[in-house]
């Protein structure tokens, strides 16, 4: 016997295959992208040229967000805490001055090392270090003899905090100006060039930088 459905039945079950087939898979989804996007990988865009030339305006890029342990969202409680940033990691962090804006920097020196700026030379608990990310304008001779900004010459880094630098080190806000900055504010650490886009390019055949995606970032 072939049973009849109501109209008010066959809505129902319309609903219920429009959520199943459409709205269901749209909903995890978005639970997956989110999951990602918190705990796993991010992507930025580098809108300065402080980290040049590792990192150029336009450059869209990929950051590790497990990589020093996962964050409960809305605390300073980490999980999997699986290694701590090292000197020549290039972060991804909350501006200590203005929590609203993410900064990007190189890691120079960690918790307990005593920094100490000379010119294009650091030094690291008295010892001079290899610095092959610095770049220094050759045209800025002024700039460098004035040495680095702020209080933070020869000065040991507090507990639980990071001394960081830009790549292009006479174009660059960083721990010489503002300070250094926690651990728990660190979001993650970059790791791949996947786009890149120079907006000042004049055809639009130049403007995507081929030769960058995939870069890996070191």
């Amino acid at each position: 016997m072939l049973y009849a459905f109501s109209p008010a039945e066959r809505e129902r079950m319309n609903k219920r295959k429009i959520f199943k087939e459409y709205i269901e898979p749209i909903l995890i989804a978005i639970l997956i992208a989110l999951f990602i996007r918190t705990f796993i990988v991010q992507a930025f865009k580098i809108p300065s040229s402080s980290m040049e030339p590792t990192l150029q305006v336009g450059d869209h890029i990929l950051v590790s967000k497990f990589i020093y342990g996962i964050k409960i969202p809305f605390t300073k409680v980490k999980l999997l805490d699986f290694k701590t940033p090292q000197r020549g990691d290039t972060i991804v962090f909350v501006f200590p001055k203005d929590p609203s804006k993410d900064f990007i920097k190189r890691v120079i020196a960690v918790a307990g090392e005593k920094v100490d700026l000379d010119g294009n030379k650091i030094y690291i608990d008295g010892k001079q270090i290899e610095d092959p990310w610095g770049h220094y304008d050759t045209k800025n001779d002024w700039r460098r003899s004035l040495g680095p900004a702020g209080p933070y010459e020869h000065v040991v880094v507090p507990k639980d905090h990071l001394f960081v630098l830009g790549d292009n080190r006479d174009n660059s806000q960083d721990s010489r100006f503002w300070g250094f900055v926690h651990v728990n504010e660190v979001k993650g650490k970059a790791f791949i060039i996947y786009f890149s886009w120079n907006q000042y390019a004049p055809n639009i055949f130049d403007k995507i930088r081929w030769g960058r995606f995939g870069k890996l970032i070191y």
